[in-house]
């Protein structure tokens, strides 16, 4: 694949991050559609309070789509660039493994539950946080094995 305007072609791993990007843009608009979101009149800007519930399963705050927004658009940013990429997807991913662990160990109704989160966004967060950074390492070991510098030299 080639950019029409830098005569580069695309890694795989910057394809990635464009894809995980885009996810969370399309999760970050859905969770503000009456509809996808159940109890959406019981929306808070953030907190526990927040009643609202993307696909009737995962807590929604306005704060919470935001940060779905925002990390979308470094997502979609970041791929213009393999090691933005591979930032994007590997530190990313750790920063939602540090959610998961964040919102398992805080009480689901205390203040610390500024995004809202539950049982279910955490195991969401915790299987993101290993795709995303699964994907960076897939990305960059298929670049690797297409590298004419990764094989190995033959003839005199």
């Amino acid at each position: 694949m080639t950019d029409a305007h830098a005569g580069t072609r695309r890694l795989p791993v910057q394809l990635f991050a464009a894809l995980v990007g885009a996810v969370f843009v399309v999760v970050g608009v859905a969770g503000f559609i009456p509809g996808i979101v159940t109890d959406y009149d019981r929306m808070a800007f953030a907190g526990a309070g927040s009643e609202a519930m993307l696909f009737g399963v995962f807590c929604v705050s306005i704060l919470h789509n935001i940060v779905h927004l925002v990390f979308g658009a470094l997502g979609l940013a970041a791929w213009r660039n393999a090691s933005a990429a591979r930032g994007y997807l590997v530190f990313g991913g750790g920063l939602y493994l540090l959610l998961a662990v964040y919102g398992a160990a805080i009480d689901p109704d205390s203040w610390a539950n500024f995004l809202p989160l539950n049982r279910a966004d955490n195991w969401l967060h915790f299987g993101l946080g290993i795709g995303m950074i699964g994907l960076g390492v897939l990305g960059t070991a298929i670049e690797r094995a297409r590298s004419p510098a990764s094989r190995p030299q033959t003839g005199a």
